[in-house]
């Protein structure tokens, strides 16, 4: 299988995870699915809930992994994945700046150059999906603005070496690239 890499960004409930499954679901019915969300409270366990009965029956290898990624995408290729959806890369942004309270853009382009370095060794097409957190107002705090910012370069970074980039608004996904 020919490696690829699709970034597909947008806002909150824009409808991008939706489409980034669609995406896997066509490259391959081998496929793993990457939860990066920690599950902390009710809510959040009902919304991992609801993502897992839309993927039921439909041969997803699912796995749960907050910080390593790279660690996580050779092991879904180990269990036979040929596509992998990472979802997503914000909430991994937020595990590592939780983790490492001096994060930052620096931190963040060392993570982002290993990931991409381990996707370009993968015989599968990774479809990574990250919100695009920059388009409202400046984050009045110092640690709103790292986040802003290191999210911001994660994506410019992963989007230089996609193969495509879709932005979803409103359910609706424009190619990019």
């Amino acid at each position: 299988m020919k490696n690829r890499l699709i970034l597909v960004t947008g806002g909150a409930r824009s409808g991008k995870s939706e489409f980034a499954e669609k995406l896997v679901c066509e490259a391959s019915e081998k496929r793993c699915y990457i939860a990066t969300a920690p599950v902390l409270d009710e809510e959040m366990a009902a919304r991992v809930r609801r993502h897992q009965e839309r993927r039921a029956g439909q041969g997803w290898i699912n796995l749960e992994e907050q910080l390593d990624l790279p660690r996580a995408l050779r092991l879904a290729v180990q269990e036979g994945a040929q596509a992998i959806l990472v979802d997503c890369l914000t909430l991994w942004i937020n595990n590592l700046m939780y983790h490492h309270p001096d994060f930052g853009e620096d931190d963040m382009r060392l993570e982002v150059s290993q990931l991409l370095a381990t996707v370009s060794e993968l015989p599968a097409t990774v479809v990574m999906v990250i919100s695009e957190v920059g388009l409202g107002l400046v984050p009045e705090t110092h640690l709103g603005r790292v986040f802003r910012d290191c999210s911001g370069r994660c994506a410019q970074m992963v989007a230089k070496v996609a193969d495509e980039v879709h932005l979803v608004v409103a359910g609706i996904p424009w190619r990019l690239k």
